[in-house]
């Protein structure tokens, strides 16, 4: 393994969440994150306790980029090695897309946040061709491809309301939001059983059950249609693990 990369994605890591705590503390803009998302009016917004998986992300990447430093696990390695300097791209379009964010600068969000995600599926696809690799591996940039798709989404409505669609322009916010929703968890389904990985349709459900808390009492078929896509999406990963045990039961 390039022992440089461990440590670069340690020092990666550390303005990554220095820079978003900052950004809650000062907090940039005279406004948190949190404060900031709830002021645009994007109904696909979920509750704001859902976003305390912002901790379980950087918690697990912590995790990941410590054992990185000196483990002698092969595909971990080799994991590694595959990343090379995609994190430090993460990185950056983390922070652009913050600063971005808090500054109001919304059209131009969508280019960072599209470029992180991006970069998220890069390294989730070379960590898949590193072979067999620990579960403090993949389970970061699982949790975290899933989460940065669902703030994706949330962006885009973010998109929309800033030229003023919320308002009717071709389709209203409501609308959109319930279209987006269901299309969210079938998307979400499609690449779980692509790569065999329930984690990231399971950030889904925890971001369509914050929906629902969200606009339970405020617009009620949106909640209706979060909880209905939330069961139907955590159906599916009963099954699916049900399915794995069998075939595991099959082949033992």
């Amino acid at each position: 393994m390039n022992r440089k990369f461990p440590v670069i994605n340690l020092v990666v890591l550390v303005i990554i969440v220095g820079m978003n705590a900052l950004a809650n503390i000062l907090p940039l803009n005279n406004m948190t994150t949190g404060e900031l998302s709830q002021e645009v009016n994007v109904l696909f917004t979920p509750a704001g306790y859902v976003f305390s998986i912002w901790s379980l992300i950087y918690i697990t990447l912590g995790i990941w980029v410590i054992r990185s430093l000196f483990t002698s696990h092969a595909g971990d390695i080799k994991a590694v090695d595959n990343i090379g300097w995609l994190f430090v791209w993460n990185g950056i379009f983390n922070v652009s897309w913050l600063l971005l964010f808090h500054y109001e600068f919304f059209p131009w969000t969508m280019l960072p946040m599209a470029a992180l995600l991006l970069s998220i599926i890069l390294i989730y696809r070379q960590i898949l061709q590193a072979g067999k690799v620990s579960v403090w591996t993949k389970l970061p940039f699982a949790i975290y491809m899933g989460w940065v798709s669902v703030a994706f989404i949330v962006n885009i409505g973010i998109l929309f309301n800033t030229f003023g669609f919320e308002d009717g322009f071709i389709i209203s916010n409501e609308l959109w939001t319930v279209i987006i929703i269901p299309a969210g968890g079938i998307i979400a389904a499609i690449i779980a059983e692509k790569y065999k990985d329930i984690i990231y349709s399971s950030v889904f459900v925890w971001a369509f059950i914050g929906i629902y808390v969200e606009r339970a009492e405020e617009v009620q078929f949106i909640a209706v249609t979060a909880a209905v896509t939330a069961a139907l999406l955590l159906l599916y990963n009963i099954i699916f693990l049900v399915r794995k045990k069998y075939i595991l039961k099959l082949d033992g």
